[in-house]
This record gives C-alpha cells, structure tokens and sequence, in this order.
C-alpha cells in the first residue's frame, strides 16, 4: 500500500479540487473570480486555473465570521 506525500503550503490546487471542497459549481467560481471575490488564481498558459494551498488557507481565513 502506497501512502500519497503530505502537501505543503505552497502545492497548487485545481479549480475541481477548489469546487469540491467549497460545494460549489465551476460557475460560482467563475462568477467569484469576475467580481475580485475568489482567491488569487495562477492561470496556466493553457488557461487552466491553479490556487496556491496557502492562497487559498488565507482566503478561507479572511472569510471568517467572526461575531
């Protein structure tokens, strides 16, 4: 049995990885990131999309409620 290597900080995640974990479809996401409201994406020259794992850590954080 082989055991995936642990990611770090700064591995880039996919725009598939990012929908899963946020429960939303590709066109929120994309409805996000035309309103400045999605974390900061790296694009590919073939236009996909990549978000840095700390970038989007950050993200998460600053949507915090904090009440």
């Amino acid at each position: 049995m082989t055991t995936a290597p642990p990611r770090s900080r700064d591995d880039k995640l996919t725009l598939a990885e990012i929908c899963t974990d946020l429960k939303i479809s590709r066109s929120t996401f994309y409805d996000w990131r035309a309103k400045g409201r999605a974390p900061r994406c790296i694009k590919l020259p073939n236009g996909d999309l990549r978000i840095r794992r700390s970038d989007y850590e950050h993200w998460l954080n600053d949507r915090e409620d904090r009440a």
